[in-house]
């Protein structure tokens, strides 16, 4: 692969999507290089909503899938980013 592509999604009700953006991510997994989940937590309080950034690796019609399958959950914003090497 002659790109880097980082992937971001942000989950807006992890309470409800959590288990269908997990099982997606396991799907594909052989696609995800780096995953980092992001989300607001103190003693008091955790964030119903959840950023996790991806590198994804591999074959690109694997990566399109992941990254049409994200789409079509609802509460589900996805943006790419995409750097030539």
């Amino acid at each position: 692969m002659d790109q880097i592509i980082i992937l971001g999604i942000y989950v807006k009700e992890r309470s409800k999507n959590s288990l269908t953006v997990q099982n997606l991510l396991t799907k594909y997994g052989c696609s995800i290089k780096t995953r980092i989940g992001l989300h607001e937590v103190s003693g008091e309080f955790c964030s119903n909503s959840g950023l996790i950034l991806l590198e994804l690796t591999g074959n690109m019609s694997e990566i399109e899938n992941l990254e049409r399958d994200l789409k079509s959950i609802d509460d589900i914003e996805i943006n790419k980013m995409t750097f030539k090497k």
